[in-house]
């Protein structure tokens, strides 16, 4: 999950104000970001939206092509 922390950071974002837009812990946001633990599908869901993103774009990197 090494591409939430990427756009969080070319968005500008913080931990903290994902976290709370979210409604997870700062310590949790980390923890997906680095790899120490995998988001359930809901908040992959939270994420896309949230980052306007495809959730493929999240765990590969690559947007999603449809053929």
């Amino acid at each position: 999950m090494k591409y939430l922390k990427q756009i969080r950071k070319e968005k500008g974002y913080t931990q903290q104000k994902v976290a709370l837009d979210l409604n997870v812990s700062r310590e949790s946001l980390s923890y997906y970001e680095n790899g120490k633990r995998q988001p359930s599908l809901e908040l992959l869901v939270a994420f896309s939206k949230y980052y306007n993103v495809s959730i493929d774009y999240l765990i590969t990197g690559k947007e999603f092509i449809k053929r």
